[in-house]
């Protein structure tokens, strides 16, 4: 398994048919939701029973609009109700699994 070293070098993956298969799960789903597949990463993060499986799930949910679902899946990872972007917090998250 070789995890990309920065955000960027992650990005740079959305150009392959699919994530490493060693990839963590959280990173799979984050592949995905980048390559603009809510369905194969909320499917992926749904099975995901952590904190961050939950915090992929409630940035899904708020993706595409659905804030009471979503604020049930922060509520659930400890995480209060962003107020920025999607795209600052696609990349937070990102930024969190890669630092491990």
């Amino acid at each position: 398994m070789h995890l990309p070293e920065n955000h960027e070098n992650f990005v740079a993956t959305f150009e392959l048919d699919a994530p490493d298969p060693g990839w963590p799960e959280g990173l799979k789903a984050l592949w995905h939701e980048g390559r603009g597949d809510w369905q194969a990463s909320h499917d992926i993060a749904e099975g995901l029973e952590t904190p961050l499986g939950y915090w992929i799930h409630a940035y899904l949910h708020r993706r595409e609009g659905d804030q009471w679902n979503a604020g049930y899946w922060y509520k659930r990872a400890g995480r209060p109700f962003p107020e920025k972007s999607l795209e600052i917090e696609f990349r937070e998250i990102v930024d969190h699994v890669l630092e491990g």
